[in-house]
């Protein structure tokens, strides 16, 4: 099984529809996906951030 490319910053924020400022914010807070720093650059796994967000819809519900 062939794994999904890394997403950037800017694809999270599009999938979530949140600015990227908000992840960069979520990231320092602790709050958002969890997300991994690649050289000087920080990517995130697909999964994670599905998964991340399914947690969060059942905080929500």
């Amino acid at each position: 099984m062939k794994a999904e490319p890394l997403w950037t910053v800017e694809d999270t924020a599009a999938y979530l529809g949140v600015p990227p400022k908000t992840l960069y914010t979520w990231r320092h807070t602790r709050k958002g996906p969890p997300g991994r720093r690649v050289g000087k650059y920080v990517r995130y796994r697909p999964e994670d951030v599905r998964a991340w967000f399914d947690a969060l819809l059942d905080e929500v519900a």
